[in-house]
Order: C-alpha cells, then sequence, then structure tokens
C-alpha cells in the first residue's frame, strides 16, 4: 500500500516538469484529505468523508494512475480498480467495507462521495497552479476539466492566475486586523 509513494500522477508526466517535482498519488491522496477535512461542510458526515478521501485512490498501487487520456473504458477502470482494491485489503479484516467505499467514491453515490470527488478536482486544480508558478506551463486543461465542479464549489479558477490567490485577512476588510490572534511566542 505505501506503493502510493512510487506511484506517480500520470496527467503532470505529460510536462517536462522535473521527476523530483512530480506529485505522487500519495501527495494527491493527501491534499485531497486535507482539503476534504478542513473544508467538509457540517452536514456531511466527516468521518465517512475522510475514509472516502483516505481510499479513493488506493487501487493505483497496482493499477496505476490511469487518465483520461488513456482512453480507458470507464466501465473497464472500474473494474480494474475494484479488483485491486480486494487484492490489496483482502487479508485485512475490513477489506468489505473497503470495497464499499471504493464502489460509493465510484458512483458518487452519497453527499460524502460527491464532497470527496470535488475535493479530488480542487486538488488537482491547485497543483496545476503550483506547478504553473514553478515551471512556466500553461496548465489550464487541468483547470478546464474541473471547471464545472469548481463552479458548483463556487470557485472560478478560469481568471488570471493572479487574481486566484486567497486574501489574507489584512486584505480582506471583513476580517479586520484586531480579530487577527497573533500566535503564542515561545521564551
Amino acid at each position: 500500500m505505501l506503493g502510493l509513494k512510487r506511484v506517480l500522477r500520470a496527467g503532470w508526466t505529460r510536462y517536462p516538469i522535473p521527476e523530483k517535482c512530480l506529485e505522487s498519488v500519495a501527495d494527491h491522496t493527501f491534499g485531497v484529505l486535507l482539503l476534504s477535512w478542513l473544508l467538509c461542510p457540517p452536514e456531511l458526515d466527516r468521518g465517512r468523508v475522510l475514509e472516502l478521501a483516505l481510499l479513493h485512490d488506493l487501487p493505483e498501487v497496482l493499477t496505476g494512475d490511469i487518465t483520461p487520456h488513456e482512453k480507458v473504458d470507464d466501465g473497464e477502470k472500474r473494474a480494474a480498480e475494484r479488483a485491486a482494491m480486494h487484492t490489496l485489503t483482502e487479508p485485512f479484516a475490513d477489506s468489505a467495507d473497503s470495497l464499499k467505499l471504493l464502489e460509493e467514491y465510484q458512483t458518487a453515490g452519497t453527499p460524502e462521495a460527491r464532497w470527496v470527488k470535488a475535493m479530488d478536482k480542487l486538488e488537482m486544480v491547485l497543483q496545476s497552479l503550483i506547478y504553473e508558478d514553478s515551471h512556466g506551463f500553461d496548465l489550464s486543461e487541468f483547470r478546464d476539466s474541473a471547471a464545472e465542479k469548481m463552479k458548483e464549489l463556487g470557485l472560478d479558477f478560469s481568471r488570471e492566475k493572479s487574481d486566484l490567490a486567497p486574501a489574507t485577512p489584512l486584505e480582506n476588510p471583513e476580517v479586520a486586523p484586531e480579530s487577527v490572534e497573533e500566535p503564542p511566542r515561545s521564551e
């Protein structure tokens, strides 16, 4: 399972990004997990959201990161991922739960699964901006592919990059400087 650290996110490999800078599936999973936790709406089951985020790409240890550019049939991809999840989790007591979680994620069968799918897209969008800033490539194709999902979240990444940076508390007039607490100082 730790093999996710060595599986590179395949979409980024189509660009001349230095290999040492390429995001692994484990890096991506951590980003999705963190975004899912930090931004989780209160009406969702946060525990379920985190389980889905943690396991959503685990099958890629065996299948690799299959992208839309590979033109693999969606049903074929889902079947390969289910077989991989079974192989990876069979020795563990929660194997059946892992397969149920994967099915829930794949079908976006619950509000929690739809949320994690949105966070998956958001992480990709944010990573595209990081690579653009670091390496100067136009990676708008990744943001374009996620545009509909981002609009559902109330986010618009179609603007110029300079417009995308979040406001700091001092730049946001709704947050007065007095309300920003200083971190405790260690002596």
